[in-house]
């Protein structure tokens, strides 16, 4: 328990809004081109932690003078076809085009698709190719697989691709082998061939050489439509490109970068940043970087008890990063520095053990009792959090503000998601994480609304210490012609 002397955290807690914020206009939500980026300054991406020389990047800084582009280690200035967009009939017709998609959809436990969001992302890209006469190879991976394991088949898929596409999709029972070879030699100019979940082999996730020369064996050039995994050094994501040229983005996660250079390259302000997670350490640059571009930094998720313990408060037994405590100090004091409104919960949701039936209650951040955890934010955080998004045009959000894989524990990231979703319908700019397309957690049952939310981050992991991460760059996305790829660590 907190002594009666010690620092709270209210003065970084709540923020005064604005009698001016109600009527002023709202910006429309950013525009986008499938043919490439916009145009624009790198700066803004460098702040957050992204290399001009990221490949994925390039296109938004493609405009830019000889000399600005050497002054920016190993940035590409030949690049000229960086998104399937760029790529001609000419360069598509007769080709095998090995598509990685993002397809990991909820199934029930009659192997039925629960919703088919990720799918319908995907088929823009698809048919593209096939109008353009190339031979689709489509790649996915379905849940965590130890080796092959019939529930995460993909074969649940083909009847909604079928009908989505049009044609009927052929399926593959393997993703590499002779017989996926004689399967892509059967495919004819428009057709699709979805090969097996790619993680049913431990060498995907190892991004192995040989396994990735194996996918890439099959196709001419290499299309990465999965935004959620793109993060991910996989065979299928990352190791692919060193044996496809060229290796190009597709509609989706073209998308879904035009959304992310627009936020950060030049944000409608004010301008706010929801950031969860469990660990300060995995946060440090983004917070670090969002300091130096936001007006309003929430913060939610585990992190917040190494804060809290900062300031003399008792945390019970939540956790935290006892080497980090002076970070999380410095950081406050940044944030004051740098006038920016650091807003903590100020009521969590505790529990008494790390479990979905576990007792719970809710109590003030300053007096959470020894034996306790906090596992979520509590109401009053909910409010002020929902308060402070309402003064703002542009949202980033990063990380769960709770253990929302229960539901007990779930409100405070529903916040995140349903506050954004309200003040999208009033034409604010979003950017969020990927928590928001997973069904059990959309909290929008309308497919309008659902649209005017960019879900583009790294696929969560559904354990205790869940923390999506946003692109890592590590995709290799290449251009047409000479290119100098470099990996770099992103958003995340």
């Amino acid at each position: 328990m907190a002594s009666a002397t010690a620092p709270t955290s209210l003065s970084l807690l709540k923020i005064t809004v604005s009698s001016s914020s109600a009527s002023r206009s709202r910006a429309a939500v950013l525009p986008f081109s499938y043919s490439g980026l916009r145009s624009s300054s790198s700066s803004g991406l460098r702040s957050l932690a992204f290399s001009a020389a990221d490949p994925l990047t390039i296109r938004a800084l493609s405009s830019s003078s000889s000399s600005r582009a050497k002054s920016n280690r190993g940035l590409v200035v030949s690049a000229v076809k960086k998104s399937v967009g760029d790529l001609s009939a000419a360069d598509l017709k007769g080709k095998k085009v090995f598509v990685r998609a993002d397809l990991n959809v909820p199934l029930d436990d009659n192997q039925n698709i629960t919703d088919d969001t990720r799918i319908r992302a995907a088929i823009p890209t698809i048919k593209h190719l096939m109008q353009n006469g190339a031979k689709v190879i489509l790649s996915s991976h379905l849940g965590r697989p130890k080796g092959v394991t019939p529930k995460f088949s993909l074969a649940p898929l083909v009847p909604r691709l079928s009908e989505l596409l049009g044609i009927e999709v052929v399926k593959a029972e393997d993703c590499i082998g002779p017989e996926v070879e004689k399967a892509v030699a059967a495919l004819p100019e428009g057709g699709v061939l979805l090969l097996e979940n790619v993680r049913f082999y431990k060498e995907e996730e190892k991004n192995e050489p040989e396994f990735a020369k194996k996918l890439a064996s099959i196709a001419d050039l290499f299309v990465n439509d999965a935004f959620g995994t793109a993060h991910r050094a996989h065979a299928s994501t990352e190791g692919v490109t060193k044996f496809l040229k060229p290796s190009v983005a597709g509609f989706l996660l073209q998308k879904e970068l035009d959304y992310l250079v627009g936020a950060i390259s030049s944000p409608k302000r004010p301008f706010a940043a929801i950031v969860g997670g469990s660990k300060v350490s995995s946060k440090i640059g983004v917070i670090e970087s969002l300091l130096e571009k936001c007006d309003i930094l929430l913060l939610g998720g585990g992190m917040i008890f190494t804060f809290y313990k900062a300031q003399g408060l008792s945390v019970g037994s939540s956790l935290v990063e006892e080497d980090k405590l002076d970070l999380a100090t410095s950081l406050m004091a940044k944030a004051k520095e740098k006038g920016v409104s650091l807003l903590l919960p100020t009521d969590v949701v505790i529990a008494d053990k790390f479990a979905p039936d576990a007792n719970s209650q809710i109590v003030p951040a300053s007096a959470i009792p020894d034996g306790w955890m906090g596992l979520d934010i509590g109401p009053d955080s909910i409010k002020t959090f929902n308060e402070a998004l309402e003064t703002t045009q542009t949202v980033i959000w990063n990380g769960p503000m709770g253990v929302f894989e229960f539901e007990k524990f779930a409100a405070g990231t529903e916040m995140a998601i349903l506050g954004p979703v309200d003040c999208a319908d009033h034409g604010m700019l979003q950017f969020c994480s990927k928590e928001a397309s997973r069904p059990e957690r959309q909290g929008c049952d309308n497919d309008h609304r659902r649209r005017r939310l960019s879900c583009s981050c790294g696929e969560g992991r559904s354990s205790k210490r869940n923390e999506p991460h946003f692109h890592r760059g590590r995709c290799q996305l290449g251009a047409i012609g000479r290119e100098r790829a470099s990996r770099s660590p992103c958003f995340g």
